[in-house]
């Protein structure tokens, strides 16, 4: 890792964290109560370790596979990472995502359920998971559907998975906003605390109606 790595990676984080403040204060929230994930994906270890050095510390990942090839090692150099899961997920590789992973953020069907609970019971660990919402009722997307997502969080409770929160991915090209205040209104009337919902071109949009959690990739690591 260069200077110039360092600076740049240091450069790009300071900035998100900033809007980050401001888009918290203006709604008159900590901005510690927002996690930023940056997203990892397709970024090998060398795109990582400057922003490691700059100080971010929660990392998301798309796939399983990609994540165990390259954060085992850079979790052994720095221990008190985060691993979020913020791709689909399925459901035979539950135990290895549920053994690498700190969160999941993907959860959108009844056997998904089951297999994270299986996993859970078999390695002893216990991800926070967050049911995802196709918010937009978008075929290509991953998520559940509105209307199942009462009985899909019923599954999960009965379960006793780690309910954190719900996730959403918005259509693309139209104004979030009313659908991250939908996934907001969704978490209220089910008593779901976490929010799961803004990326690189609406993190901001997404904190002032309430995410907990943005997932960035492009603003922290560059277009890929």
């Amino acid at each position: 890792m260069n200077e110039n790595d360092l600076q740049d990676a240091a450069g790009r984080l300071a900035f998100v964290r900033t809007s980050i403040a401001r888009a918290a204060g203006l709604a008159g929230r900590d901005p510690e109560a927002v996690t930023l994930i940056a997203v990892s994906k397709t970024h090998d270890a060398t795109a990582i370790v400057p922003l490691i050095a700059a100080g971010q510390r929660v990392f998301g990942e798309n796939r399983v596979q990609e994540a165990e090839a390259k954060w085992p090692a850079l979790r052994d150099a720095t221990p008190d990472i985060r691993l979020h899961l913020v791709g689909q997920l399925q459901s035979n590789k539950a135990v290895e995502a549920v053994e690498l992973f700190d969160a999941i953020h993907s959860i959108d069907r009844s056997s998904l359920v089951g297999a994270l609970a299986k996993a859970r019971d078999k390695t002893g660990r216990r991800p926070e998971c967050f049911i995802q919402v196709n918010i937009g009722g978008e075929d290509q997307k991953g998520g559940c559907e509105i209307a199942a997502l009462p009985r899909l969080l019923a599954e999960a409770r009965i379960a006793e998975l780690p309910i954190a929160g719900l996730m959403c991915v918005p259509p693309v090209e139209v104004e979030p906003a009313p659908y991250f205040a939908l996934l907001a209104k969704f978490a209220r009337d089910h008593g779901v605390g976490g929010l799961s919902m803004g990326m690189s071109s609406d993190y901001e949009t997404a904190i002032m109606l309430g995410a907990t959690h943005v997932r960035v990739g492009t603003a922290l690591f560059g277009a890929r």
